[in-house]
């Protein structure tokens, strides 16, 4: 099998992380040191580090979406550093609700500089992505903004929905579905809807962007929510069934749970129990998500939804590399291990 990477769509982002980087100077100086660390620039003593920063999926699609209509990387880097912000803001918040201790095989910020300074800094990062774009000086600026104003408040209800989903034991699939369209599905949407929307692309455009990042996203949430459960530590940075620890209501638990049987009625009894689980009773958990299909369903849906995404570029005149560029990603996605 041909392995997806992402070294083929890695034009502009150079000027991504440069502007990136000026952005984050811009940070008061109690802030900006936690900041820089978070993204993989420093040490907790502010030491420079090789930046180990993710693949920073969500502002090369603002690239590839102004690219695919027309437009070029000078004109979506703006939008590019924004998106970048508001994901890193989402992932510093995420980690303190969760109380993950690590994230991309170091400690997170909650854990190294306490509650208050990581919701400080998540807020810092969110606020700067306004002004980033704000500042950019084009004339698309208030129509991106209002993209990322809204998919921000879409994010904030699907983490909320998320942290409630822990203390429930109702949760249906389609509640599930709509939490991981708020929480993942939001961002990346408006990821390639921001592209179009600098590029100055038509309507028509700028809206089937805006459906193939939708799609894209639920898939990327459905691989996470693999890897929460069966990712690698030594790949992923985080600890083996991680999710089913945390008793998250996640894609696969919660299809596994719906479709009932033995499997399912054993899960849902395990969902139950008070106390800590050992590793066993994780273990268990994980292998009754398996035979319940869970696993299998979450498999053959992200699929679909990156089939759904290459679907949705078909009905407007896109170019062609870039079409072929945002399909690779799609599929980067379903086959990334961490």
């Amino acid at each position: 099998m041909t392995v997806t990477t992402l070294t083929g769509i890695d034009s502009g982002h150079d000027a991504v992380r440069t502007a990136l980087r000026k952005a984050v100077d811009e940070l008061d100086d109690a802030i900006r040191p936690v900041v820089a660390y978070h993204l993989g620039w420093s040490d907790e003593h502010g030491e420079p580090v090789i930046a180990d920063s993710g693949k920073s999926i969500r502002s090369r699609l603002v690239l590839l979406a102004a690219n695919a209509v027309g437009g070029d990387d000078a004109c979506a880097v703006p939008g590019a550093v924004a998106v970048e912000l508001i994901h890193n803001f989402s992932l510093v918040h995420d980690d303190l609700m969760d109380r993950d201790a690590t994230r991309r095989h170091r400690p997170t910020v909650w854990a190294v500089w306490g509650d208050a300074i990581a919701v400080l800094a998540g807020d810092a990062m969110l606020s700067l992505a306004h002004e980033v774009l704000l500042d950019s000086g084009s004339p698309h600026t208030v129509p991106a903004a209002r993209i990322l104003g809204t998919a921000t408040r879409d994010l904030i209800q699907g983490q909320a929905a998320d942290v409630g989903f822990e203390q429930r034991d109702d949760v249906s699939l389609a509640e599930c579905i709509q939490m991981a369209r708020g929480k993942t599905g939001a961002l990346l949407a408006a990821s390639a809807l921001v592209g179009g929307v600098l590029a100055d692309a038509p309507p028509d455009a700028v809206s089937t962007l805006g459906d193939y990042g939708y799609n894209v996203g639920l898939a990327f949430q459905l691989v996470d929510d693999l890897l929460g459960i069966w990712g690698e530590p030594e790949v992923t940075g985080k600890p083996v069934f991680s999710d089913l620890r945390s008793r998250k209501k996640s894609l696969p638990v919660t299809w596994t749970l719906q479709a009932g049987g033995d499997a399912g009625r054993q899960l849902a009894h395990w969902l139950a129990r008070p106390g800590e689980p050992t590793e066993q009773e994780v273990q268990e958990a994980a292998d009754l998500v398996e035979t319940g299909g869970g696993r299998r369903w979450a498999q053959a849906e992200a699929r679909r939804r990156v089939r759904a995404a290459a679907y949705a570029l078909a009905g407007v005149p896109l170019r062609a590399h870039y079409r072929r560029e945002l399909i690779d990603l799609a599929n980067f996605i379903i086959e990334r291990s961490a």
